[in-house]
């Protein structure tokens, strides 16, 4: 995939807390419309990369352009209004406790739009109904199961109509039912919105019955860069480990 095709791209990031080094050297293209897996175990700098990609964290080293432009070389306002680019979905979802449903779901929208109520409500409305949740808008948090909480977030993320969404851990403590269930949601939203999505999951089962390529991050590094079917049929011994879960390896 050459990087004429990429609509995100990372080089030669590096990120350390301290003294712990989690990103050395990242170089990563990511192409429009692609739903883009990042895969690798705890602890490989997965969440770090993409709070990287939306100027939430800052690289020691290395850049990261997004349609061109180099993230962090904006100022706080371009941030601010670069950031409308993206929704995303946080592994603990982050859903406010003392909001409905409803408003959780309109806090990006009150946030960086100027729309009427009637629209938000519309909007939140429609969310609702493409998350089988319609009639949701006053219910509570508190009162939600796990995967109920999580389609929620899923429609907070998806409410602005962004063109990149991110997903870290969509289906993080979910039974395999309902993980498989939101991975064919954010797959049918992604292919809906004709939008860019980059999503990291420990859940490689179901994870690659979605993704068109997959990344696998390994002590810092990107050792994969590829398409879900070649991750699959990597010889690579750390690659053929993860992927299919195998017990004897170098890992």
């Amino acid at each position: 995939m050459g990087d004429d095709q990429a609509l995100i791209r990372i080089e030669g990031l590096t990120k350390s807390f301290g003294q712990r080094v989690v990103l050395r050297g990242v170089d990563l293209s990511i192409p429009r419309g692609c739903l883009y897996g990042l895969i690798g175990p705890g602890a490989s700098g997965k969440s770090v990369l993409l709070k990287l990609i939306t100027g939430l964290l800052r690289p020691d080293k290395g850049r990261v352009l997004v349609e061109g432009k180099d993230v962090h070389a904006l100022s706080e306002l371009e941030l601010s209004a670069f950031r409308l680019k993206f929704g995303m979905l946080f592994q603990n979802n982050a859903l406010f406790d003392y909001m409905t449903v409803g408003e959780n779901i309109a806090f990006p929208l009150r946030r960086l739009f100027n729309l009427s109520e009637d629209e938000i409500a519309e909007r939140i409305a429609d969310r609702l109904k493409v998350v089988s949740l319609p009639g949701f808008e006053d219910r509570m948090p508190a009162g939600l199961s796990g995967g109920q909480k999580k389609r929620v977030g899923v429609a907070r993320a998806t409410i602005t109509r962004a063109d990149i969404v991110l997903y870290d851990e969509p289906a993080a403590g979910l039974d395999p039912v309902t993980s498989q269930r939101i991975f064919e949601l954010l797959r049918e939203e992604q292919r809906a919105a004709g939008a860019t999505a980059v999503m990291v999951s420990s859940d490689l089962d179901r994870l690659l019955t979605v993704t068109d390529r997959v990344g696998m991050l390994y002590r810092g590094r990107l050792i994969f860069d590829g398409t879900t079917e070649e991750a699959k049929a990597s010889v690579d011994p750390y690659v053929r480990q993860f992927v299919h879960g195998l017990t004897e390896g170098p890992l």
